[in-house]
């Protein structure tokens, strides 16, 4: 195959011949890719070229940062199940992706990020925009390729789709020189992969593997099942719930296992950890047999992990081999496909009716501690927002994004998710700027679902830019400001942990009493910045609202407005996410109020 230097204006019209800009877009339809989130720059311009020759086939939406098109990518794929595709520049666009790829790393996304990189001559040179962004990239991507031959690009892509989508999902970084990029060649589609040590196939449990934990099961008196984002990623929700019916055992979920199991269902103990529900920490605390399936015992869910369910044998299902036994020991580990081996369990498991009496234990501590909030307040609390927002929007089909703080944890305790997939968090990396471009991302996979992104006003500045994409693209996501001026989650570890003294956590313009930490009363002194107007000059549609009677009306204004939306629901800076385990602690030392 003879490759050759062509020019940027000259087009791929050889019926034999591709440039390497072509091939790339070329297999991107090949592998399934139907968006791409991807905002140009020098180095990447060829491949931008090659995106308008095929926008039959590949909708290109342009972000208005890189990091909000690689959270958007994520929005996509946390939504749809498939990989996420994302497109920056070199140097400063590619640096501006890694926190979101890191993001992915930790939450098992797929995502497929390419990334323009200057000629291969002038690698090594120190030249305009010029970042070794595979080497910046290597610890926070699942692989990573510098292509370097443009006959490897087919293969290449194949790779990077296969990698990202199987085994523990996450991300793949393409860095693709500019000149490699204009080059053409004859294309070998049927190059097979090469990936020596990568198994494809997912470990699957073996029948003793089965057989012991449905031992376990019927043994138990007090088991619980601790369920987390590998159950989701895995397609494992069907078979988790049809688990929970067979043998009534309560499940606790984590941040990333929400909707695997409706918050409604009789079995639901919510969310385990930091500020998870009261009843789901006794359960484990007291369970005989916790059964972890697609979870890591994150140290947000265990605190200190030798105290965490400590009188109970363990099982630990994960598709991940390195996660086994990495915190906590597992008396029966096993590595395999969650779905594999909650079906394979399915079909021997048999219910041991005592647990029916452990599964009303746990019933009556939920009945007897819920998730609170001062229902008579006079004004709007964040908590409150949510449960109004859970409330009319429950017969809709609705995906809920977030940012990262205590509306985040609010949203987690307050709104009823139903199924999968409709959850978007980022929960491993707690990325504050996630909510507006995930939701973005989903909505274009999901035109006609609603798409809200419940954000704090610290979260939503990160990536408030992603509104005009919004606008731009005709993806009407609607947002849910729950604007305290402040920010939230750090104000509250001031408050219960140093003596409540403000060190740079209100956003407004510092006042003599603020900058002493002396806030008066539940508000901030100073609405600042004006969100309504700023939305409105993105072309969104926008409202404020701070009277508890205004709250419903306004919100189904914002529901049924057609475009993109912003209402700024005003609330106190004072309101703590309770219950609470402090870092490093145990269920025991619990704050509640």
């Amino acid at each position: 195959m003879g490759v050759r230097r062509v020019t940027a204006a000259k087009t791929a019209t050889d019926s034999r011949l591709m440039s390497g800009a072509d091939i790339l877009v070329k297999s991107l339809v090949e592998n399934g890719v139907e968006r791409i989130f991807a905002y140009p720059g020098g180095t990447s311009m060829p491949m931008h070229q090659a995106l308008t020759r095929y926008a039959d086939r590949i909708r290109t939406i342009l972000p208005r940062h890189e990091q909000g098109g690689c959270f958007a990518a994520q929005g996509y794929a946390r939504s749809t199940g498939k990989p996420g595709v994302c497109m920056a520049t070199s140097g400063p666009g590619a640096t501006n992706l890694v926190t979101a790829l890191a993001d992915a790393k930790l939450d098992s996304i797929p995502i497929v990020a390419i990334t323009g990189q200057v000629t291969r001559m002038a690698i090594g040179t120190d030249a305009f925009q010029e970042t070794p962004i595979v080497e910046v990239c290597r610890g926070i991507t699942k692989h990573h390729y510098l292509v370097t031959d443009i006959r490897d690009l087919p293969r290449i892509l194949k790779e990077a789709f296969h990698i990202a989508t199987t085994g523990r999902q996450g991300p793949v970084l393409v860095d693709l020189p500019k000149d490699v990029q204009l080059e053409q060649c004859i294309p070998n589609w049927d190059a097979p992969m090469d990936l020596p040590g990568y198994r494809a196939e997912p470990p699957r449990a073996k029948p003793e593997q089965i057989r012991q934990v449905a031992a376990a099961i019927k043994l138990a008196k007090r088991p619980v099942l601790y369920a987390g984002g590998g159950v989701i990623s895995s397609g494992a929700s069907a078979a988790l719930r049809e688990l929970v019916n067979k043998t009534n055992i309560p499940v606790t979920l984590t941040l990333m296992g929400l909707g695997a199991v409706p918050t409604e269902d009789r079995h639901c103990l919510d969310m385990l950890g930091m500020h998870g529900s009261v009843y789901s920490n006794w359960a484990v605390r007291d369970c005989d047999l916790l059964i972890a399936v697609g979870v890591r015992f994150d140290d947000r869910v265990t605190g200190k992990v030798s105290a965490f369910a400590r009188h109970a044998k363990i099982v630990h299902i994960d598709i991940d081999p390195s996660e086994i036994n990495k915190n906590k020991e597992a008396h029966i580990p096993i590595v395999s496909d969650v779905k594999f081996a909650l079906e394979e369990l399915n079909k021997v498991v048999e219910k041991n009716d005592e647990v029916d009496a452990w599964l009303e234990q746990c019933r009556v501590w939920k009945r007897d501690n819920p998730f609170r909030y001062d229902r008579n307040f006079d004004g709007i609390l964040p908590q409150h927002a949510i449960d109004v927002l859970s409330d009319l929007t429950r017969n809709r089909d609705t995906i809920i994004s977030v940012g990262v703080g205590q509306h985040q944890m609010w949203s987690a305790q307050f709104y009823k998710f139903h199924r999968p997939r409709t959850w978007l968090c980022s929960s491993g990396l707690g990325t504050m700027g996630f909510g507006l471009p995930a939701a973005m991302g989903a909505q274009s996979a999901y035109p006609n679902s609603l798409v809200i992104d419940i954000d704090g006003d610290g979260s939503f500045q990160m990536n408030i830019q992603e509104l005009a994409t919004c606008y731009c693209e005709k993806l009407p996501v609607k947002v849910m400001l729950l604007n305290n001026q402040h920010l939230g989650m750090v104000v509250q570890w001031e408050d219960r942990f140093f003596q409540k003294n403000r060190a740079h956590t209100y956003l407004g313009p510092i006042t003599h009493a603020e900058a002493r930490g002396k806030g008066q009363g539940q508000y901030a002194e100073e609405r600042y910045p004006d969100f309504v107007t700023i939305a409105k000059g993105y072309g969104c549609g926008s409202a404020s609202v701070r009277a508890r009677t205004d709250l419903a009306p306004a919100i189904e204004e914002m529901i049924n407005y057609d475009g993109p939306y912003v209402l700024d629901v005003e609330v106190p800076y004072v309101e703590h996410v309770l219950p609470m385990i402090p870092a490093g602690q145990t269920v025991d030392d619990m704050i509640t109020e």
